[in-house]
């Protein structure tokens, strides 16, 4: 996963040309690059299979490799703790009940991503009777585009420290819909590819475009908003 902090702190070093907006590439490119995953190892695949034959050492092992991350992500979303606490431990619950059905066309992570994605929609959902449906279309709306923002380049008194760059970020992406949220935290925080979030959520690809887009969008405005509001402070 990239730290909040990451994602905030290069909003400010490439964004701030001489028209002082956020990057470009945060509200357009639709398939930004992404560096080699971290996050799996080459012996996932063994310890799977370990765990299969009834080994609870191995499945242990992917455990502690992937909880944090897993609550992180239940975090992200829920925006609970009890709630990304809960589902983390079901999800992994879950995970090893249906160990054997895991036919290994994904990586075990992503799998384990899908099912921790179901289990913090479903607590939302309960908090949150009126959350908009994630099979529900979403239309593009003109009233979504950025609205034209201050400048807010940024001058030296106005380099934040990490932990308040982190708050900034947590705090808009708080705000995001669920159903954009989501997204944006599967594909730019998590860094699961297009095909990947679009799987884990059962949704189609271009949906998840759609949706990170739209997510990218709100969140740029967000930002930019608040800086600009600090600037003039």
């Amino acid at each position: 996963m990239i730290q909040a902090e990451t994602v905030c702190a290069n909003l400010l070093r490439h964004g701030c040309s001489a028209a002082g907006t956020l990057p470009l590439t945060l509200m357009s490119s639709p398939e930004p690059k992404h560096l080699p995953s971290t996050i799996v190892r080459e012996d996932e695949g063994a310890l799977v299979s370990l765990a299969k034959s009834g080994d609870l050492g191995a499945f242990d092992e992917l455990v502690n490799r992937y909880e944090r991350r897993i609550f992180r992500l239940a975090m992200n979303i829920t925006q609970n703790r009890e709630d990304a606490e809960d589902a983390t431990q079901d999800a992994f619950l879950k995970s090893f009940q249906h160990l054997a059905e895991f036919q290994g066309e994904s990586r075990f992570y992503t799998w384990l991503v899908r099912i921790a994605v179901n289990e913090a929609l479903m607590r939302l959902r309960r908090r949150r009777r009126n959350v908009t449906s994630l099979d529900e279309p979403v239309q593009t709306e003109e009233d979504l585009m950025p609205r034209e923002i201050e400048d807010w380049g940024p001058t030296p008194e106005q380099r934040y420290q990490v932990t308040e760059l982190h708050s900034i970020l947590n705090n808009a992406i708080a705000e995001l819909d669920p159903i954009f949220r989501t997204v944006f935290v599967l594909r730019d925080m998590e860094q699961l590819s297009t095909e990947e979030a679009a799987d884990a959520l059962g949704i189609s690809v271009p949906a998840v475009k759609s949706r990170l887009l739209r997510a990218r969008l709100k969140l740029r405005e967000r930002l930019s908003r608040y800086f600009g509001q600090r600037q003039q402070a």
